[in-house]
């Protein structure tokens, strides 16, 4: 089961990256932090400190097209934000 589906790379997220030493990262909807915390530390090599998740709900939108309206629902998705011990970070652009 592939926990950690892709990391949040945001305006928000760099900074709070650069500041507070924290990392976002969307997961999967029913890991529980636990899992997350030992995804995080395999994947990276790096200590966790702590784990803070969100569930966001998928929400009805709907746009207007020359045949009508067409409605439809975002994804609802798991966020989980990851603190770091102190020294310890995650270069997300080593791999390009």
């Amino acid at each position: 089961m592939n926990i950690i589906l892709k990391p949040v790379i945001t305006e928000k997220m760099t900074e709070l990256g650069e500041k507070l030493n924290r990392y976002g990262f969307v997961v999967y909807k029913k890991a529980n932090k636990l899992q997350i915390k030992q995804a995080i530390e395999e994947l990276y090599g790096v200590e966790v400190v702590s784990v803070n998740t969100m569930n966001y709900s998928g929400k009805a939108k709907s746009r207007f097209t020359k045949s009508g309206v067409i409605s439809g629902r975002t994804n609802s998705y798991k966020k989980a934000i990851v603190t770091l011990a102190d020294g310890e970070t995650i270069d997300f652009y080593s791999n390009i």
